[in-house]
């Protein structure tokens, strides 16, 4: 199954260069490029964009503007010769980010990102009959993983480590905001931009500290009343 990419970049060689890259990867297909976001709007939403490779800097709104006024953005790979960006695109749950000029090399690291992205979603919403459990990819196999044994999840960089009740620690090569897209918000709540933990885990709160069966979990201080609100909620019990 190939992925239905688009390219908006306002450098009209930059776009030329990304489109040779997607057609020599047999799992990629171009389906447009534009030299503005707002040319794009209308496909937003649309089977034809599965991927969009975005740059950041462009006149009159810039990617990362872009992609906080949808909804329901699709999964996007920053370009961009200012790598000092790089934090807020991976707020925004970016797959990656490749700094200009980009070799092919790392064009193809960033499009096996994406495909294990898009394996990892396809399986996932095909498993919507029973949300139990969910499938991760685990050195090119799908591994099943009940929700009632995550105790938290922990990003590493590119990768995450799912811990389990079972004392297992499965590493992923996804993202933090990607297992959340995955994990109901009923049972799993984001405490750090390092750290899901699962609500029912939590045994204690101790200031910024959450103690997770053996384990400490931060919280930060722009998630904390989020984090107490959904802990506590009515349960609080104040003296």
């Amino acid at each position: 199954m190939k992925i239905n990419c688009i390219v908006i970049d306002d450098e009209p060689l930059a776009r030329k260069g990304l489109k040779e890259y997607i057609d020599d990867i047999e799992f990629l297909n171009w389906t447009g490029d534009f030299e503005s976001p707002i040319q794009a709007t209308k496909l937003m939403g649309t089977s034809a964009v599965q991927l969009i490779f975005l740059d950041i800097q462009m006149p009159k709104i810039t990617g990362i503007d872009f992609m906080k006024t949808l909804a329901h953005p699709p999964p996007v790979i920053f370009t961009t010769a200012f790598p000092q960006f790089a934090l807020d695109g991976f707020d925004l749950n970016a797959i990656d980010y490749l700094v200009k000029p980009i070799s092919f090399e790392r064009f193809l690291t960033a499009a096996h990102k994406a495909k294990e992205y898009h394996e990892l979603r396809t399986n996932n919403e095909m498993n919507t009959n029973d949300p139990a459990h969910l499938f991760v990819k685990v050195d090119g196999r799908l591994i099943k993983i009940n929700l009632e044994d995550i105790v938290f999840v922990e990003a590493l960089q590119n990768y995450v480590a799912i811990h389990t009740s079972t004392s297992k620690k499965i590493i992923s090569y996804i993202t933090l905001q990607t297992m959340m897209e995955f994990l109901p918000s009923n049972q799993f709540i984001k405490t750090h931009k390092s750290f899901i933990v699962a609500i029912n885990k939590v045994e204690s709160i101790d200031g910024s500290i959450l103690q997770v069966g053996s384990y400490q979990v931060p919280v930060s201080r722009s998630l904390k009343e989020e984090v107490l609100n959904k802990l506590l909620g009515k349960d609080f019990l104040k003296r």
